[in-house]
């Protein structure tokens, strides 16, 4: 009996696929992130349990407008450790990209790379992650770096909507100097993944996912 219920459990962390970047062998994930600030939309491939490739278009402005960048790249993404624990399961995934870059602050289009790491710790009821990203073009170097934590109301089954309370600290160097906090509602329904709430400037943010 316990080992049907540490399989059970290890099965449900691994389909509620919480945050982690990509889906299982041979499936297709979409991702989206939607903020006055920051806009990107991901699509990628997994060709093996731990490796995808894909693309990536991500926008940044300041405030004002007064900056703007683009940077649409090829990513790579890989799962470097796993943990899987009888109750939780912990991750490091490595997500770079290259590209090109372009803004109204600099001329021209520029050859972009941006190495990043996240590391996330997930349970049934339970959620943290941290992520750091660097965007590095001729002349310009953007980090985008942000730590999350949240908890589920109860627990649910696969079939089920998980409704969890999530809050992220996020710091773009491009936009702010400042750390933007941000509560989201987050719901988990089979594949499909979906947050929503508004930093504490009232600004509005959306986030999905779908695997398939």
């Amino acid at each position: 009996m316990r080992v049907w219920l540490v399989f059970i459990g290890s099965l449900l962390l691994s389909l509620s696929a919480q945050a982690a970047p990509m889906g299982f062998k041979d499936s297709w994930m979409t991702m989206g992130d939607f903020s006055k600030t920051f806009r990107e939309q991901t699509a990628n491939y997994a060709l093996t349990p731990r490796d995808a490739i894909g693309v990536t278009s991500t926008y940044m402005q300041t405030n004002n407008y007064s900056q703007t960048q683009l940077n649409n790249e090829l990513t790579y993404t890989r799962l470097v450790k796993r943990w899987n624990m009888p109750e939780a399961q912990a991750n490091i995934w490595f997500i770079g990209g290259v590209g090109e870059t372009t803004g109204n602050y600099f001329s021209g289009t520029k050859a972009t790379v941006s190495p990043g790491i996240q590391a996330d710790y997930e349970t049934t009821r339970l959620y943290a992650s941290a992520n750091a990203r660097i965007y590095v073009a001729d002349g310009i170097t953007n980090n985008v770096v942000s730590a999350r934590a949240g908890f589920s109301f109860y627990e649910a089954n696969y079939d089920e909507t998980q409704p969890w309370l999530i809050v992220e600290a996020r710091r773009m160097s491009m936009v702010s100097t400042q750390y933007e906090v941000t509560p989201m509602l987050r719901l988990i329904h089979n594949r499909i993944f979906v947050e929503a709430g508004a930093n504490l400037h009232g600004q509005p943010r959306l986030s999905f996912m779908y695997v398939y």
